[in-house]
């Protein structure tokens, strides 16, 4: 199904990743399923069956996607693929419910999935929910996949949590500011889901930023050549080294000559490797844990996912790219009627696979 025949389905996304009636916590005959907090934080935690022939089980920390604003690991989509997870990879999985715009802004964010994930490590914890502490991995999507690839880089920089991770999964991250031309946002500006508007939108909302700076971001002039800021880190996502031939295709870069350095001055969170993982330094990329990040060809995000790979790459970091042709940004959690797209179970198999295989 192509994807620009979706367009209709954008009222019934906004549903899902709104829907106020979250799903209590329930379990199955395979899947044990229990609302409960760590350090303070709402977490979802899905127990799989156990392997009798392996009595600790493998881990994975997830974080839903939603803009920094939306979404909740108690609705049905994010409750039904952690459950599929748990079940599926016999194994338990820590869904976090972490604060959201505008109750709080960065770096709220990421310091709650620190804080839940920090308290999960510790052995009296792994030991009550029968983990592996060899065999934990942290994952998310959208913007759950940010905060994920956030995690990792704070915890690789950390002596005491340094290889806690086994494995990092990205899906369709978000992970950079300072370029809204790439190809991708250009091939997808006005592509239903996330057009390009509303994912500089919530860039400004996560930084409780002015709406007014949004137009100037569209294209560019809060990274001008005249903001020396930027100047640095601008090299750090230069597509048209990062990305093959194949990607870049006729587009070219926008760079202006004069911009508004007003909007970093106000909104230095944008230059943050925590809100932006692609432009961290390269000696905070090596050594990160093996690494999964997918793709779809229909989405503004698709360059940030493979841009990353290639940095990842290049300091030693053991990668693999999953791009779909026929993918769109969010098809992962559409697995079930009435939006149960082909490219949506395609995905959430795939993932669930290299989780099986590396985790």
């Amino acid at each position: 199904m192509h994807y620009l025949g979706l367009s209709h389905h954008l009222v019934a996304l906004n549903f899902i990743i709104t829907n106020f009636d979250k799903k209590s916590a329930w379990s199955s005959g395979q899947v044990k399923v229990t609302d409960t907090d760590f350090d303070g934080v709402e977490v979802r935690v899905f127990e799989g069956p156990p392997k009798p022939e392996e009595p600790l089980k493998r881990s994975v920390v997830y974080i839903h996607g939603g803009g920094w604003a939306l979404g909740s690991a108690k609705i049905s989509y994010y409750d039904e693929l952690c459950t599929a997870m748990a079940e599926e990879l016999n194994a338990v999985i820590v869904s976090v419910e972490y604060r959201l715009v505008p109750k709080v802004y960065f770096p709220e964010q990421i310091h709650d999935v620190v804080r839940a994930t920090k308290y999960f490590l510790q052995p009296e914890v792994l030991q009550k929910y029968s983990v592996d502490p060899g065999r934990i991995g942290i994952s998310g999507d959208s913007a759950g996949g940010n905060l994920a690839a956030a995690l990792g880089q704070q915890f690789n920089q950390d002596a005491n949590l340094k290889n806690k991770l086994k494995v990092q999964a990205l899906i369709y991250p978000v992970l950079q500011a300072l370029d809204f031309n790439t190809p991708s946002y250009q091939q997808n500006v006005n592509t239903a889901i996330l057009p390009r508007y509303v994912m500089v939108k919530y860039w400004v909302d996560y930084f409780k930023g002015n709406h007014d700076f949004i137009q100037a971001m569209i294209v560019n002039n809060h990274t001008s050549l005249d903001v020396e800021e930027a100047a640095a880190l601008r090299a750090r996502l230069n597509w048209t080294s990062l990305l093959p031939a194949s990607i870049t295709k006729h587009y070219k870069p926008v760079v202006q000559t004069m911009g508004n350095a007003r909007i970093v001055q106000e909104l230095p969170q944008l230059l943050d490797a925590r809100s932006a993982p692609l432009i961290a330094d390269q000696e905070v990329l090596r050594h990160l844990p093996k690494t999964y990040i997918l793709t779809c060809e229909h989405d503004v995000l698709r360059d940030d996912g493979i841009m990353y790979a290639k940095r990842l790459e290049s300091a030693g970091v053991e990668v693999t790219l999953d791009h779909f042709e026929d993918g769109f940004h969010g098809c992962m959690i559409f697995t079930r009627w009435p939006t149960n797209f082909s490219v949506g179970i395609r995905t959430r198999n795939s993932y669930i696979k290299w989780l099986d295989q590396n985790l």
